[in-house]
């Protein structure tokens, strides 16, 4: 008979820390599913700039050849 109280006793402690925990985790899950679509729109802004650079410079080529030309300072 005791065996059985100390067994209800067990499971309600375990249902008041997992409650605890699934709110952590649900924060948890907020927060790295705000940081990934921040990078996201970084990843996609950081593209556009990019592009952007290349269709100024007339193509790949002369974007690197642009950037060495910057860092040599001619």
């Amino acid at each position: 008979m005791s065996e059985t109280i100390l067994s209800k006793e067990r499971s309600q402690a375990g249902i008041q820390e997992n409650s605890t925990a699934t709110v952590s985790t649900e924060i948890d899950k907020l927060i790295i599913g705000t940081i990934a679509a921040f990078t996201g729109i970084v990843g996609l802004w950081s593209v556009a700039c990019l592009m952007s650079a290349m269709f100024q410079a007339g193509g790949p080529l002369q974007l690197v050849a642009g950037y060495f030309k910057a860092l040599a300072g001619m």
